[in-house]
């Protein structure tokens, strides 16, 4: 008989580890003895990265399923709401070139495809594509939360995510899935690997715990890789061909006065070789510089860094980060699953990490194979659909490069056709004569809609020769209506919103209502 799945390990900490102990645990409901077993071992000398501190709207309703409070969450991890990024400077660097891509869908967006009525329409067609179907861009630009202190917790009046300090986060998730879930947590060192005669991983050695067994290993170690890559030496597909950025500086700058505004989205400044994050934090602004050292020096990088900063910048407190574009060819190889790092990196553009974290804890948790018979069916299912989502985020992040008017060698190499995937060449192609919609995007396991693509590209100025389309363009009374409820809707909630910073003042003091 074949013995069914009854303990995982997870190797590595961090906000990778603890999310997918915390959401197998939530799943199989680990506080039973009698359930499954989740076991997560760290290093005490290993310090996690940290890179990742921006979500997606999706981190909601992963702590929501772990049963994590909203307000304990804001409360002890330094949250601040994200509603979107803003990207400056990206189409012809001049200071008032900028545009959204904002977490709310265009207005009736399941009902319409806007974007070729805005290219229509000379009224909207003078205002940016994003200010003209969706409300949120506004929202942004005065610096408004995405909820009143009366909403409950994980509604919103308008989607959003969060910016966090990532290692309160991973400690905040440590303490919820060991005391709360049932996560048996090990500091001990991973010192080899014990196989089975079908390569299975038998057991991990430690040095201090012996050899701990599992039906499951997961592989949450980071750069370090210690089982998909040490162990298995799985393959890494490189797409440093693709994406160039390869190195990332980033700083901390306090923020500690309660009236200092706090921008409600991600800010992306494009530089000559690369582009700069600024993420606000209650208590701190996360700023970092990711770039290219093919197209730039660390000390030119340093500079452009410093110049953004201004007189706060220190040197001292920089910290350099690797970037190696890509992700291993298999994911899933036998009994071991690799998340987080260990899987593959991606520059931070679109917080693309923690939510391919989170949908790799929902794909194990809802899927875990009931025993080893069924395990390379999942595993399979598991590589492929990663695989694919993995190659869609790659073709998304080099959107925003392609259609860039910038003339430094960085933004001119990305415009080279040769550093352009087919896939994302053909999409091009197509949507010079039909505007993007979600028939372009048929596979449930697409990560970012049409709707994403559509203010990316209008964004940065891209046509769509509408007279190909004007045929179909049957709906005109309608869709000048969604324009005007989408000004209207833009006027009321500036008029009811409260600023991101007092927002978060208040529930610090009171909490959200619960559900």
């Amino acid at each position: 008989m074949n013995k069914p799945t009854k303990s995982v390990v997870i190797v590595g900490g961090g906000t990778a580890g603890w999310l997918i102990a915390g959401r197998i645990a939530a799943q199989h409901n680990s506080k039973d003895s009698n359930n499954l077993q989740v076991t997560l071992i760290e290093s005490a000398k290993i310090s996690p990265v940290n890179v990742g501190e921006g979500t997606w709207p999706t981190m909601r309703n992963t702590l929501k399923k772990m049963g994590v409070s909203e307000t304990e969450f804001i409360q002890q991890c330094c949250v601040s709401f994200k509603q979107g990024a803003k990207f400056a400077r990206w189409l012809d660097g001049s200071v008032d070139d900028f545009y959204y891509h904002p977490l709310v869908l265009p207005q009736s967006y399941s009902n319409i495809n806007l974007a070729p009525y805005w290219q229509t329409d000379s009224e909207q067609s003078n205002s940016s594509f994003s200010n003209s179907v969706c409300f949120q861009e506004q929202l942004c630009e005065q610096g408004l939360a995405p909820k009143l202190i009366t909403t409950a917790e994980y509604v919103g009046v308008a989607n959003y995510a969060y910016h966090l300090d990532s290692a309160k986060f991973a400690n905040f998730l440590k303490k919820h899935c060991t005391d709360k879930l049932g996560v048996k947590h090990i500091v001990d060192d991973v010192l080899s690997v014990n196989s089975h005669e079908n390569a299975d991983i038998s057991s991990l050695v430690t040095s201090k715990n012996g050899n701990i067994s599992a039906d499951l290993f997961v592989d949450c170690s980071g750069f370090s890789a210690i089982l998909i890559g040490k162990h298995y030496k799985t393959p890494f597909n490189d797409k440093s061909d693709v994406l160039f950025v390869n190195q990332a500086l980033a700083v901390q700058l306090p923020n500690q006065k309660n009236n200092d505004e706090i921008a409600s989205h991600t800010i992306s400044t494009a530089q000559d070789a690369g582009w700069i994050w600024d993420i606000g934090l209650p208590t701190r602004r996360g700023i970092g510089y990711v770039y290219s050292d093919n197209h730039q020096s660390e000390a030119q990088a340093i500079e452009r860094l410093a110049v953004y900063v201004g007189p706060n910048f220190s040197e001292s407190n920089l910290k350099k980060i690797p970037i190696k574009a890509g992700h291993r060819k298999i994911f899933w190889q036998n009994n071991c699953v690799a998340v987080g790092l260990a899987s593959g990196f991606l520059e931070p553009l679109e917080a693309s990490s923690l939510v391919l974290v989170e949908m790799s804890a929902d794909m194990i948790a809802e899927q875990l194979p009931a025993c080893r018979q069924t395990m390379d069916i999942i595993a399979k299912r598991f590589n492929q659909t990663f695989n694919y989502r993995w190659k869609r985020i790659i073709d998304f992040l080099k959107l925003h490069y392609i259609l860039s008017k910038r003339t430094e060698d960085f933004w001119l190499d990305n415009r080279n056709p040769k550093t352009i995937p087919d896939s994302l060449q053909e999409l091009m192609e197509l949507w010079k004569y039909h505007s993007p919609y979600d028939h372009d995007f048929n596979s449930s396991n697409e990560v970012f809609p049409a709707a994403s693509y559509q203010y990316i590209l209008y964004g940065m100025g891209f046509k769509t020769d509408i007279e190909y389309q004007k045929s179909s363009l049957n709906q005109q009374t309608f869709a000048q209506q969604q324009f005007v409820a989408n000004k209207a809707i833009t006027i009321k909630a500036c008029e009811v919103l409260p600023k991101n910073r007092d927002l978060l003042n208040k529930i610090y003091k009171y909490g959200f209502q619960h559900v």
